[in-house]
This record gives structure tokens, sequence and C-alpha cells, in this order.
């Protein structure tokens, strides 16, 4: 999954109908053109969702001089972010990833990967009008905001339920959160793209077996501390996180191209029982295997489980291989 982003469909997590039709049904929602090309009308909160499934794009604007721009990823990407030749931000933006540009202030963006954001345009109004405000809020970005991650699911899973004063209550929220936000007290080195590669190869080679952090920590030349630390800077998970999202990714992919029953496929990731794969599956994805698996097929939701005697031989399967 991570090895490969242009792969990658690690969505903040809704009901699949969510994501196309209803988002798009919306008028508390608009879609934007182009990267932030949205009218904003007299409203001080105006909420857009961008999205562009190509493998790489840039793009260039400046945030108004009365509003603060504040984007949330709704799935993996790659972005490099820069003002002029100033270098803000350049790796793996994981759903739930907030960054945010001051009033006046340009900033362009490189695509590695595709990408999906709700955008927010907020009135200065709603912030602190010293200057030291607007300094320590621009540029500002944080992997994987969790509060930030939960008001975007919100508005996404209300889809066309959801109306104009709901969306504002949001984008208030979102402003009040980011007005208490406490700046990191010591900022930790993302790790170098070079050693980055190297363990992201390791994993993708090696994810089917047990690989632990001292492994991945030789892999990358650093002590067990400071990769772990690094690791987190440059990708936003944990390295034992990463790895299972990249089995899970992986087990995708099988579930959508193979028939291969689930006891088989959670051996072939890497998990030693079929009941841990359903359990870190659910957690990453929302769903079930099957369910997902379903899903992937466009049809309607299982409600059964699977019949007795199939989930027996894949139990049966599973005691053999494992012995």
């Amino acid at each position: 999954m991570f090895n490969d982003l242009q792969a990658a469909h690690a969505w903040i997590e809704l009901p699949a109908s969510l994501r196309d039709s209803e988002v798009s049904q919306t008028q508390a929602i608009a879609l934007e053109s182009g990267w932030r090309q949205v009218e904003r009308g007299a409203e001080d909160i105006t909420i857009s969702r961008w999205e562009d499934a190509r493998d790489s794009s840039s793009h260039q604007a400046t945030t108004p001089e009365d509003h603060y721009f504040v984007g949330i990823a709704l799935k993996t990407t790659r972005a490099k972010l820069t003002r002029e030749r100033q270098l803000i931000f350049d790796g793996t933006m994981p759903a739930g990833t907030l960054y945010v540009s001051a009033p006046s202030k340009p900033l362009a963006v490189q695509f590695h990967a595709p990408g999906a954001f709700l955008h927010f345009h907020i009135s200065a109004d709603h912030f602190p009008a010293q200057p030291s405000a607007a300094e320590s809020l621009n540029d500002l970005v944080l992997l994987r905001d969790p509060l930030a991650a939960e008001l975007a699911k919100a508005l996404m899973e209300r889809g066309h339920a959801a109306d104009n004063e709901f969306a504002r209550c949001v984008g208030q929220t979102l402003a009040m959160h980011l007005t208490r936000l406490e700046p990191p007290r010591a900022k930790v080195n993302a790790l170098p793209k070079w050693r980055l590669r190297r363990v992201e190869q390791y994993i993708a080679e090696h994810f089917d077996r047990c690989i632990s952090l001292s492994e991945l920590a030789n892999v990358a030349g650093l002590s067990r501390m400071h990769f772990a630390a690094q690791f987190r800077a440059a990708t936003g998970y944990r390295p034992r996180e990463y790895l299972l999202n990249h089995r899970i990714e992986h087990a995708k992919r099988m579930l959508a191209t193979t028939g291969r029953p689930l006891a088989e496929i959670a051996l072939a990731v890497g998990f030693s029982t079929q009941a841990h794969f359903s359990t870190v599956f659910k957690r990453i994805s929302g769903q079930s295997p099957a369910r997902w698996r379903l899903a992937s097929k466009n049809e309607r939701p299982a409600t059964e489980v699977l019949p007795r005697r199939r989930a027996a031989s894949e139990n049966n399967w599973l005691a053999g291989a494992a012995a």
C-alpha cells in the first residue's frame, strides 16, 4: 500500500455509498473545479471537496486576505508543499492530515499520488487577530489530526443530509480547535527519503512474516528509538501500524481479484490466524473482509455469514497449516 501509493485507497472510513454519490449531492460541500477553486460568496465559512485521480499533478493558489485555508486529507497521498523556494512539507500525508495557510499566503503543491481533500475556507474573524497567532497557524501541518479526521468524517457521513448550518458548526469547531493547539515542543526530523525507501522496500518484500522494530531499525541504520520517531514523522504511522496497513492493502487486492478463502489470505499476508486478520481488517477498513469483498464487486452488502460447511473447511485448512 505505502510502497506504491498510486494504488492506495486508505480513506477516512465512511460508507462506500457516501464516497461518491451522496457527497456530490450535498449543497453544504461544494465540488471544486480545480484545486482550491470555489465560489465563496458572502459566507464566513465555505467547505469544498477536491479530488484528483491522476498519479501526479501540480497546483498553486493564494489564500484570500480575509480567510484562512484549512485542508483535511480524506485518503493517503504523497505531497510536496512549497512557497516560492521554501519547502514546507514533502512526504506522505495519511488520511486525517491537516494543513493550514494564513490569509494572503501563496502555496504550491505537487501531488505524487491520487488525492482527495476537504477544504475549509474560514473567515479570519474566527481566529485571534494577533500577528503571532497567524504565524503559528501558517504552514501548520499535522499528520493524522484525530479531531480534524472526526470532523471530516461527520460531514461525509451526513452526505446530502448535511445542511449549511451543520457545515458551518463543523467549520467553527475546527477553527476553535486550531486556535487552541499548542505548538510542538520539539521537532523530530523526518526519516530521510533514502532510508524511508529502504524500509518501504523491505516491508514490501517481507510483510508476510513477522518483522520486529529492531529489524526495521537495522534496515534504516538507526537505533530503535530514533528510527521509530523519525519514521512516524515521515509517514504519520508507527512502524507496526504501517506494517499492518500494508498487509491489509495487500489483502484487499487479493480479496478483490481472487476467490481464495479468508483463512488462506490471512496467512498469505502475514497473520497467524483468520480471527486476528478479520479484527485488524475491520479496525482499519470499517468492514469485515467478507463484506469488503462483496462491496468491491459492486454487490449488495452481505447479511449472512459464511455457510457452516465452508467456514469449517477454512478452519480445518488453517489448523493444518499452523501445524
